[in-house]
């Protein structure tokens, strides 16, 4: 049972979402840590994103059988029971709350309600189902976790709050839109709108280019105001570049699906990189 519960909080998202909150607060505490706050407002992000994947889950049980990738999460719903899932999924969205509400700041308590409900009621239950915008609207939940982390820092939304939101929701359409190239299929089957099912692939291409493009501007910003070094801004730029290089490649590509995988791979490390080199050039900055 417990192992089913942990499987519906989607654990390798959740790991990257609290890993971004950690992120944040480095950023805004310039490794000044204050190790209580640190684990509180892990501690509370980490029910609340919990409980957003829980609740999609729920929500998402019947079209998830249609998917190779997501039928296995229906099993753990049934062993479970889909009631006892909702109320799962509802309980750790009011404890991690609490936590951040009553032990953190309220702000970065405000933070996560806001990211959980634009996972929740604007990318689930509104337009995952209905529009291609679903990718794009639904990157504000994904951008979230880091500006609850820099929030609990510095209790006020500033240029650094915007800029690491940017930088969040600026990556999530080309990484997810590389994965729906790749399953352009499964998705179709199942009835989901995405950009590549709706528009086909050559419009996903190129509606990938202006995302990948402003992650230029958004790293050399969080240089220019100070909040990274400059060594984060040498491999934050080469690494933008080349997965701006390679995402206009696909325009010319004759093997979609190879170049999407390799899109998909550039997206994951690319954000990795950018989180760690930022967390260890904030001490130089």
């Amino acid at each position: 049972m417990l192992k089913d519960m942990i499987a519906l909080t989607k654990p390798g998202l959740l790991r990257l979402n609290v890993f971004a909150v950690a992120v944040g607060f480095w950023v805004a505490s310039k490794w000044n840590i204050h190790w209580v706050s640190l684990l509180l407002v892990v501690l509370g992000s980490t029910l609340v994103i919990a409980s957003a994947c829980v609740i999609n889950n729920y929500w998402d049980r019947e079209l998830d059988q249609k998917m190779e990738r997501t039928k296995k999460r229906m099993e753990y719903i049934n062993l479970l029971k889909p009631r006892f899932v909702l109320g799962y999924g509802l309980a750790l969205g009011i404890v991690g709350l609490a936590v951040l509400f009553l032990w953190v700041n309220p702000l970065s308590g405000w933070m996560a309600l806001l990211g959980w409900f634009a996972y929740i009621v604007i990318y689930t239950i509104w337009l995952k189902r209905s529009s291609t915008w679903s990718t794009s609207l639904g990157g504000i939940a994904g951008a979230m976790p880091p500006v609850i982390g820099y929030t609990a820092v510095t209790d006020e939304i500033d240029a650094g709050a915007w800029l690491l939101f940017a930088l969040l929701f600026l990556w999530q359409p080309p990484h997810f839109w590389s994965l729906g190239i790749r399953r352009v299929e499964e998705y179709r089957a199942a009835g989901f709108p995405l950009l590549p099912v709706v528009k086909g692939v050559k419009r996903t291409k190129l509606q990938m280019i202006p995302y990948v493009f402003l992650l230029i501007p958004a790293v050399f910003l969080l240089y220019y105001y100070g909040y990274v070094g400059l060594v984060f801004l040498i491999i934050s730029l080469i690494s933008s570049i080349i997965w701006f290089v390679h995402t206009i490649s696909g325009l010319k590509t004759e093997n979609d699906e190879r170049w999407a995988k390799i899109n998909f791979l550039i997206s994951v490390n690319y954000l990795m990189l950018i989180f760690i080199v930022m967390v260890a050039n904030t001490a130089w900055s």
